[in-house]
């Protein structure tokens, strides 16, 4: 079966398979980015136990393979009572993962603002709150577009690990096993979820690349 057979005869669930990727990535980069910032506000916060809680949640999930992370979810959590959908268990780890990531790139985005700037909030009275809200999160978020537009890809990605457990419907590399548990498509399947996967990238770069040229910080 070629690439536009498997179009011809599976294109509405493949159409179903990618809205389903878009969502989930969607959902996992929001709840990543908001965790990543909440995070991040504890790695810079003044009080040594809540950078080090900061620290270690970044270290711990930000070196830990996402499968054995979705392993632990689906298996594990059942022993101690809490069974959750499998949907679920994939949104939860991959958010998990990728604020880890949005922190260390909002990190980043706060070692580049002027200490000056810093300074200068505090002379005028502002609160450790007040500075995090009104000065270092709107600078790194404009600072950060291009590492959070590449993690926004990786997390479209990454959202492959659903093909490890069924969820209905699909996602796009868990529609390659639907579609040749029912006909011999092969190679092809794969190939329409690559042109999926790579058309959606492509997309997000470009849209990436024009916000980042609007609200890039001249220095």
């Amino acid at each position: 079966m070629g690439v536009a057979e498997v179009f011809t005869e599976f294109g509405d669930i493949y159409l179903q398979s990618v809205l389903s990727t878009w969502l989930m990535t969607a959902v996992c980069f929001a709840g990543g980015l908001t965790l990543g910032i909440i995070i991040t506000v504890l790695r810079v916060s003044p009080i040594k136990p809540l950078r080090t809680v900061g620290d270690v949640y970044v270290q711990l999930f930000r070196n830990i393979p996402t499968v054995s992370l979705l392993v632990i979810f689906v298996y594990a959590l059942p022993y101690l009572g809490a069974t959750l959908p499998y949907r679920t268990c994939l949104l939860a780890c991959v958010i998990l993962i990728v604020s880890a990531f949005a922190s260390e790139n909002f990190m980043s985005g706060i070692n580049a603002i002027g200490v000056g700037q810093i300074e200068a909030a505090r002379s005028v009275g502002l609160s450790f709150t007040q500075i995090i809200r009104l000065v270092v999160i709107p600078q790194s978020l404009r600072t950060t577009v291009l590492p959070m537009t590449n993690l926004l890809i990786a997390t479209l990605l990454t959202t492959a690990m659903g093909s490890q457990v069924p969820l209905t419907p699909p996602e796009l590399t868990g529609m390659v096993n639907y579609v040749n548990s029912r006909s011999v498509a092969g190679i092809s399947a794969f190939v329409v979820s690559a042109i999926c996967y790579a058309g959606t990238s492509v997309v997000l770069g470009f849209l990436g690349n024009r916000l980042d040229k609007k609200v890039r910080i001249l220095r």
